[in-house]
């Protein structure tokens, strides 16, 4: 598509600031308002268990959200969202229909086309590139306000197609407060600021943990190197995750929040909404 004219994202995609839509046709069964990446440079910063969280909070708000894993070769959606291994997409005449989790959020992801979750995916990037792609224009999203894709970790084939490719409304960047997870997630921050895609905000995750007996809690990394790194890209903190168990209780499909983690997510959502409206 060559043309920004009918499409949803006007006036918010990425590649329009270019000099007009060069993205991917959507499925044409389907129409999405926006789309939101969760994106970080470093692995293991919990960015997955991030776009899960954000997914049910707009969920809960009364939006229909969908989640596209992005994250190829080390695809952990299905897990997260409590979608029973095995389960497998179907084809339709609208195209191909992604996976419900119990909360009826759709999901597509690479683990839903192997016959074992655990099977590894040996692919050269253009083939990666080529799936994402495919979960745009081949998947029935049917109508949906928000589709959050899950980035996978650095700013190679697969990131650079996401953002050259696919109509982004904006991206949340996630990071851990140690400084070396800093340093390395202002790669995919100014890789974004480069490619013209807005970014809505930085949630820091595994930020502390709670005492469990007296509920004080606890800093294992000093918070000045985000702090700073904030002030320098000039980034809005949308909210600091604890290390709780329940976050990681998302694997076995739980994680049922404590209050105080929850109204922090009630705040992520609120300014992710807000952007919405725009």
């Amino acid at each position: 598509m060559s043309n920004c004219e009918g499409c949803p994202s006007k006036g918010k995609c990425s590649t329009e600031k270019q000099g007009g839509c060069s993205v991917e046709k959507l499925n044409q069964f389907s129409s999405i308002k926006n789309t939101i990446a969760v994106m970080s440079g470093k692995g293991g910063v919990g960015k997955s268990s991030v776009t899960v969280l954000v997914a049910r909070e707009l969920a809960r708000r009364g939006l229909k959200v969908g989640i596209l894993d992005a994250d190829i070769t080390g695809p952990s959606i299905p897990r997260l969202t409590g979608i029973p291994a095995g389960s497998r997409c179907r084809q339709s005449e609208m195209g191909i229909m992604p996976v419900k989790t119990k909360e009826g959020i759709p999901v597509i992801s690479l683990n839903f086309f192997l016959e074992n979750e655990e099977d590894p995916v040996i692919w050269r990037g253009p083939i990666l590139s080529s799936a994402v792609k495919q979960f745009w224009t081949d998947v029935f999203w049917g109508e949906l306000d928000c589709l959050i894709i899950d980035m996978p970790p650095g700013t190679g084939d697969v990131v650079l197609t996401v953002m050259q490719s696919l109509p982004l409304s904006g991206a949340v960047v996630v990071s851990t407060p140690h400084d070396l997870a800093s340093m390395v997630v202002g790669k995919s921050v100014n890789m974004a600021k480069k490619l013209n895609i807005e970014i809505i905000g930085l949630v820091e995750n595994m930020a502390y943990i709670k005492c469990p007996d007296c509920g004080k809690e606890i800093r294992m990394f000093d918070e000045k190197p985000l702090r700073d790194f904030l002030e320098r890209e000039n980034l809005k903190l949308l909210g600091s995750l604890p290390m709780l168990p329940q976050i990681a209780g998302l694997s076995q499909g739980e994680g049922n929040l404590d209050d105080e983690t929850s109204a922090v997510m009630q705040k992520i959502g609120d300014q992710i909404a807000e952007k919405l409206k725009k």
